[in-house]
C-alpha cells in the first residue's frame, strides 16, 4: 500500500475528522530526506500489516504552510493523532520506537 499523500491543512483536517476514531501516522519528510527514504519502505510494509491504522506522508517542500503550522524542524518527524488531537511525536528513524508508538497508541 502506498502512503496517502496529504499537501494542506484542510486535507489532513478532513481525514482527522472522517477516521476519528483510527490512529492516523503523519509522516513528516521530503525527497531529497535520505533518512526519509530509509524509513520510507519500513512505513509501506506497516500500512500493509496494520489496515486500523492510516499512515500518510507530507512532503515539506510540496506542503510548506502544513510543515510550518506542524512545527517540523527535522525529518523524518512523526505525528499521531486520535480523535483529531495530536497524541504523540517522534522524530527520527528508530523503527522500535515507531513500532512502540504504534502499538501503544492503536
Amino acid at each position: 500500500m502506498v502512503l496517502r499523500p496529504i499537501r494542506t491543512r484542510r486535507q489532513l483536517a478532513a481525514l482527522l475528522e472522517e477516521e476519528e476514531e483510527t490512529l492516523v501516522v503523519v509522516f513528516f519528510g521530503a525527497r531529497w530526506c535520505s533518512n526519509c527514504a530509509r524509513v520510507k519502505p519500513f512505513l509501506r510494509t506497516k500500512s500493509e500489516q496494520l489496515r486500523d491504522v492510516i499512515f500518510v506522508e507530507v512532503d515539506v517542500d510540496e506542503s510548506e504552510e502544513l510543515a510550518r503550522v506542524a512545527g517540523i524542524t527535522c525529518m523524518p518527524t512523526f505525528h499521531f493523532y486520535r480523535c483529531q488531537e495530536k497524541v504523540a511525536e517522534f522524530s527520527g528513524t528508530k523503527r522500535e520506537k515507531l513500532d512502540h508508538l504504534i502499538a501503544q497508541l492503536k
